[in-house]
């Protein structure tokens, strides 16, 4: 099988509950929202879904849907649960070849609560040691995305195979343990990175910029200084921005109502991903990750709503007679 992308991350069971809007309080003020259960309370759940998530495996589920030959690079448990994750992937037709299990450790999991399209997540990722490929086919692109507290030695060996696979473009989309680190810790990966996918929080924290609300380029231009090919920023209902390497490009986002925003981020990430490896320009990949994020919205989970490639155009049309289309900044 010749391969066009490795999504390299973790993968996790996922189970999303959505308790009784009786049993639950929101509180609201102007800065924050809570949801709340009375303590020691037994809550009534109205409904509960399993899925299989992690950033890696959306991608690859996402990227291969859309027409790429993706494989997933992933370290899991000796588990029921990674058995469900492997088996989904086989099913989606993701090349499974660089996915290990190693002995006496557990998969990852996580609980979703989710409530008014929002949601609350609990994560847990054991430790495990991440275990590098013997040897890696030459693909055209890399996905690296959110792994466990002990990515470093992972990130030794990758940054090693793509000083000897040049050719390889890198697509980084850091986790919470790698934003949470200091800069120096992931450096040398950002600076090999060709798209760089992080949300504007993210974005500012990375570059020591604050509210950067009407400063887009400036953003922009900053994380271009680390040797950031393409940034692409995500704000949330604001839409997206990046650089196409002549102008900076912004998009909005397509006028539809959350059902639940898991994995919102990762099905942009796929969909623009999967627009440049199939050849397509900068204006067009971020067309398919907004509409490939709308639709996840529609849907419990991170993979259900992920479009095929057959559903695209249908997609794109409705973003445009919704008037979405990218400009420039």
């Amino acid at each position: 099988m010749i391969l066009d992308l490795l999504s390299i991350g973790d993968a996790s069971l996922d189970v999303f509950l959505t308790p009784s809007e009786v049993e639950s309080v929101c509180k609201l003020d102007s800065k924050e929202c809570f949801v709340c259960f009375s303590y020691g309370a037994k809550i009534p759940v109205k409904s509960m879904e399993f899925t299989t998530g992690g950033n890696a495996n959306n991608n690859a589920v996402g990227t291969k849907r859309l027409g790429v030959a993706s494989s997933a690079i992933l370290t899991l448990g000796n588990d029921d649960v990674a058995g469900q994750i492997i088996a989904k992937l086989q099913n989606e037709g993701v090349d499974t070849t660089y996915v290990v299990t190693q002995v006496s450790t557990a998969t990852a999991y996580s609980t979703i609560v989710s409530y008014q399209g929002e949601r609350t997540v609990f994560t847990y990722k054991p430790p495990r040691t991440y275990e590098f490929p013997v040897k890696l086919p030459t693909t055209s692109w890399v996905y690296l995305t959110s792994m466990g507290e002990t990515f470093r030695p992972f990130y030794n060996h990758l940054v090693d195979w793509l000083k000897v696979n040049p050719q390889v473009k890198l697509a980084y989309n850091p986790g919470p343990r790698q934003l949470r680190v200091p800069y120096e810790q992931i450096a040398d990966i950002v600076s090999r990175t060709s798209v760089l996918f992080v949300n504007r929080d993210e974005a500012e924290g990375m570059v020591g910029m604050k509210e950067t609300y009407g400063k887009e380029k400036e953003l922009i231009d900053a994380l271009k200084k680390l040797g950031v090919e393409h940034p692409v920023v995500t704000d949330g209902g604001n839409g997206a921005i990046t650089w196409d390497g002549e102008n900076y490009l912004k998009i909005g986002v397509l006028p539809v109502d959350a059902y639940e925003r898991t994995g919102a981020g990762d099905a942009f990430g796929s969909g623009f991903l999967a627009g440049i490896i199939k050849g397509e320009n900068m204006e067009t990949a971020l067309t398919w990750g907004t509409v490939n994020s709308a639709s996840v919205i529609g849907y419990t989970g991170a993979q259900r709503g992920l479009l095929k490639e057959d559903e695209m155009k249908i997609w794109v049309d409705r973003a445009h007679s919704s008037n979405v289309y990218v400009s420039k900044i």
